[in-house]
């Protein structure tokens, strides 16, 4: 029996957080990749750790059924032009710190071909559908407790470390450093958010704030006006209680405080913990990841269902074999906050993306650009789609087809 009054609470971590170094590095690879040939083929994992950028996995340059020397050739020198790239993207963070600095943290890159086995399921041939590139099974989510159809705990953690990143990027609050995680905690009744219990942040900061000492205290003092400023009225109040560093000072932060590695932030990245998790990580791998693509694709038509008025919340599932293009099962559950019937909903929205098949998804979504480091922090969903294609899962236009169905 599902309950319509409850507090719940939900977490997210900026950019400079360690772990989402890794994971904007990882997908600065897929990005140069896949700017270079639309096809290649990724899987990149990365650590970071004091003054050290450690990247490994597999590639693939070029085209499948592809000359041998010429992807070769072209893998070669993508993987040449990566740390460049890397070194840019850890300075656009704002980390030039002692124990981790973006032009002098040593480089290292271990990418080398993708396996043979892996590719021979995955690719086309005139016998066969392209497959997809591993088992598992994705999920996606949308509830309309925010404009963004996201739970509205994720949403304002988000929200909260945008914009300090913001403030801190323009000099606006100087004394902020980029590592930071936040938290908030939220009163339900009757399955709406109506007060904010908890808020946590822990931030990163500078020794001190003009003349003064960095506390906690002043840290709070700093940033409460920009937090207090986005999030919508009503929802803090008097008795919201407020955790600003309560461990303490925070001068150590990112990959010299903590090492961070790709893909261990998935809650974070998705619903909060608001919805199931299939398990897998997103960041540094390229669309035919059905990990990253189907799990796109169920929060494309999540939406899109939410959006249409066709339910208040909407969960989907599907599950894939690798090497096998079809998908092995489609599951939407609408929270018994429907207008339809979900089996009818089973039926309909596989073929509205063209059966969900990897090849179907990537192409309806346009998934095959360079369009992904940045979704690396800030979850990669709730997002706005922008004009380089990126956040095409955002969108919202099959929900005029989905109204008709009721």
């Amino acid at each position: 029996m599902s309950r319509s009054s409850y507090i719940f609470t939900s977490e997210s971590v900026s950019e400079g957080h360690p772990d989402k170094v890794a994971d904007r590095i990882s997908d600065v690879v897929v990005d140069a990749f896949l700017a270079a040939e639309p096809q290649a083929r990724v899987a990149c994992e990365t650590l970071v750790t004091t003054n050290r950028i450690i990247l490994a996995g597999e590639v693939r340059a070029g085209k499948p059924g592809g000359s041998k020397a010429e992807n070769k050739a072209l893998t070669k020198q993508i993987v040449k032009s990566l740390e460049p790239k890397v070194r840019e993207a850890i300075k656009e963070i704002g980390y030039e710190q002692k124990g981790f600095h973006w032009s002098k943290a040593k480089f290292a890159c271990h990418l080398h071909e993708q396996s043979a086995h892996i590719a021979q399921g995955v690719d086309a041939t005139d016998k066969k559908e392209e497959g997809a590139g591993d088992q598992g099974i994705m999920f996606g989510y949308a509830t309309d407790e925010t404009p963004q159809l996201m739970p509205a705990t994720l949403q304002y953690s988000h929200d909260i470390l945008k914009r300090l990143a913001e403030v801190r990027h323009s000099g606006e609050c100087d004394v902020l450093e980029p590592d930071a995680k936040s938290q908030v905690t939220i009163r339900y009744e009757d399955d709406r958010p109506v007060e904010i219990l908890q808020i946590v942040v822990s931030t990163q900061h500078k020794k001190r704030i003009g003349l003064h000492a960095a506390t906690p205290k002043r840290i709070e003092a700093a940033i409460r006006p920009y937090i207090e400023a986005i999030i919508p009225a009503g929802l803090i109040t008097k008795t919201t209680k407020w955790h600003v560093n309560p461990t303490g000072r925070f001068e150590i932060g990112g990959p010299d405080g903590d090492a961070g590695v790709t893909g261990r932030k998935i809650i974070v990245d998705t619903y909060g913990g608001a919805a199931p998790h299939g398990g897998g990580a997103f960041s540094g791998k390229d669309p035919t990841k059905v990990d990253r693509s189907a799990a796109y694709a169920c929060r494309y038509l999540a939406k899109n269902v939410v959006a249409s008025g066709l339910a208040r919340k909407c969960t989907i599932q599907i599950s894939y074999a690798i090497g096998v293009a079809n998908p092995l099962s489609f599951y939407v559950d609408l929270h018994n906050t429907g207008e339809i019937d979900p089996a009818k909903l089973e039926a309909i929205l596989p073929q509205m993306i063209g059966g969900a098949t990897p090849r179907a998804i990537r192409e309806h979504l346009a998934l095959n650009r360079p369009i992904y480091a940045r979704t690396s922090a800030y979850g990669h969903f709730g997002r706005t789609p922008d004009n380089e294609g990126g956040f095409s899962w955002e969108k919202t236009d099959l929900a005029a087809e989905l109204k008709a169905l009721a």
